[in-house]
């Protein structure tokens, strides 16, 4: 065994022993997927009141939520980093950032019966970029196919029609599709059951892409912290394919996701410029 899993072994060994005066999470970047949420994870670590969790994608109100809350505590800081922070420069916070959440309902109830008042970050893409994405890295890594685009989006977009009135199915699209997931207001108005409006913040990839220091500064409003210049100059887990989407299956997107997307903007009170 390398020194290097050695310590990271001996480094879970300490955070596991030391649970009990371990902080749980006071906000949730809770997706999108392929939206520029790892970035996000880095970003925020650079705010001085601000302490990341041990690593992105903790998942635990999905995937880990069976090793229970001490496991996830195992994960933030201690409270003697929190008194410390907060004695340097007045306030504390930590974060999970887990972009499967936002598409897995069930994490609602879960997160919402665990920290009721927490905070909640959603960062969403273009929904035509971001289905077109999740298929590349899909293809690319394996995972699930190598048919084409094109023929996956028929297939998709024929379910869609089959099962869109039923919720049950539609959860089950959500996982087994690459539109699913991009029809964003479905999405929302789960998470709305459980949490205000007033707890979720929403921008886009793209705004934060361009105005950087805008978004930055609506964010640590959102999270009553003072105004920090974030570096943005490095991203993180970019991936890059080596083929665009065709022009027509583009616009076949943007008129699918158009009506999703106007709902979502009277949803959430602001609009996007997804159109393109």
């Amino acid at each position: 065994m390398t020194f290097s899993k050695n310590f990271h072994l001996a480094k879970r060994h300490w955070y596991g022993v030391t649970n009990s005066i371990r902080v749980l999470p006071d906000f949730i970047v809770i997706g999108a997927a392929k939206s520029g949420t790892t970035s996000l994870y880095h970003y925020l670590a650079q705010h001085p009141c601000i302490a990341s969790s041990l690593y992105d994608e903790l998942g635990y109100f999905d995937n880990n939520y069976h090793l229970g809350i001490n496991w996830y505590k195992t994960l933030f800081p201690t409270k003697f980093t929190k008194n410390k922070i907060i004695k340097k420069y007045g306030k504390f916070l930590t974060y999970d950032v887990t972009p499967g959440y936002f598409q897995n309902p069930w994490c609602i109830k879960r997160m919402y019966e665990t920290l009721p008042d927490v905070k909640l970050i959603l960062v969403l893409r273009n929904p035509v970029d971001r289905t077109y994405s999740h298929y590349q890295s899909s293809t690319k890594r394996g995972i699930k196919t190598k048919i084409p685009f094109r023929d996956l989006l028929d297939r998709d977009l024929k379910t869609y029609e089959q099962i869109k009135n039923d919720d049950n199915e539609y959860l089950n699209f959500i996982s087994n599709s690459y539109i699913g997931p991009s029809i964003y207001v479905r999405l929302v108005k789960e998470w709305l059951r459980c949490f205000s409006l007033e707890q979720l913040l929403i921008f886009s990839t793209e705004e934060l892409a361009k105005n950087p220091d805008e978004v930055f500064s609506r964010m640590f409003d959102f999270l009553n912290v003072k105004e920090q210049k974030i570096n943005t100059k490095s991203r993180h887990n970019v991936e890059v394919y080596n083929t665009s989407l065709d022009p027509d299956l583009r616009q076949r997107l943007i008129d699918f996701f158009r009506p999703h997307n106007e709902e979502l903007f009277n949803t959430i009170n602001q609009r996007f410029d997804w159109d393109k």
